[in-house]
């Protein structure tokens, strides 16, 4: 049976690139314009698991996509790094002094702006996905405008890259997380991080406590970030995630920060694939 993956933005897009990467099998693509989009191709079943962006890093972590993941009681179940390489391209034959305008996601552009600065009179258009600024040139064979987006991108919809690697930090990467509906159970030595959210009462030193048993339990903070209650002013949510080597370790932190927090609430256990070259 094929597995359905929803993705945000169309095939040719980073999110793609972590399916083909990630995914060994066979697999079905359901393209969604946003990550709300993608939350509901989950929960209505039209998809089975699908790849969300979490974390950049030149941009930092992408909290409302942690908040969908928390609202949605979705499980996340692996993750997967991709090194973002950013590429300028057009249709065929044509050259940089050709291009009036380039089209991109915000994001992207934001990316590039060094080499992008180089060329003051090329106008800057913001879109919402590169693979579909990509599509849009070749199907409607627009010339003077170039898109920034993946190699997979230029050679799924036929563009010439005259201008590869234009990104400004060449080592720049995005952590994305594969979630589902349903938790999937990972036998405990194979597990050694863990994203978790938890809610602390509004007194002095209740987040150091929470942080100190972490440290004691041999737990290495790799995020935190907060978002307020929008519905308690002054309180605050914890996204957190963290990396072990023994799950034994994390289970007694989770037994004391069951305690310690007002509520606490385990977002996904899973392996860790950060690369060893990006510690």
């Amino acid at each position: 049976m094929t597995t359905k993956i929803a993705i945000q933005g169309i095939k040719g897009s980073f999110h793609h690139q972590v399916v083909k990467e990630y995914f060994s099998e066979n697999v079905a693509i359901d393209e969604c314009l946003s990550f709300e989009e993608l939350v509901d191709s989950l929960l209505s079943g039209k998809s089975d698991q699908a790849v969300m962006a979490i974390e950049n890093s030149i941009a930092g972590p992408i909290i409302p996509n942690y908040a969908l993941i928390d609202k949605n009681n979705l499980h996340i179940i692996g993750e997967h790094y991709l090194s973002i390489h950013q590429n300028l391209m057009t249709l065929k034959g044509q050259k940089i002094e050709d291009i009036k305008e380039v089209h991109s996601h915000p994001m992207a552009l934001l990316q590039c702006m060094d080499f992008l600065k180089q060329y003051p009179n090329i106008k800057l258009v913001e879109d919402k996905d590169t693979a579909e600024t990509a599509r849009r040139i070749q199907e409607k064979q627009l010339t003077g405008i170039a898109a920034i987006g993946s190699k997979v991108a230029s050679e799924m919809y036929d563009l010439e890259i005259i201008a590869p690697e234009i990104q400004t930090i060449k080592n720049n990467m995005t952590r994305f997380v594969i979630i589902k509906k349903q938790n999937s159970f990972l036998p405990e030595n194979e597990i050694n991080r863990a994203s978790i959210k938890f809610e602390l009462d509004h007194k002095r030193g209740s987040l150091a406590a929470v942080l100190n048993v972490m440290s004691d339990c041999k737990l290495n903070l790799t995020k935190i970030q907060s978002l307020p209650k929008i519905e308690t002013p002054w309180k605050y949510s914890f996204f957190v995630d963290v990396t072990f080597e023994k799950y034994e370790d994390f289970a007694k932190a989770k037994a004391l920060l069951n305690i310690m927090a007002e509520y606490l609430k385990v977002l996904g256990e899973y392996k860790n694939t950060k690369p060893l070259t990006e510690s």
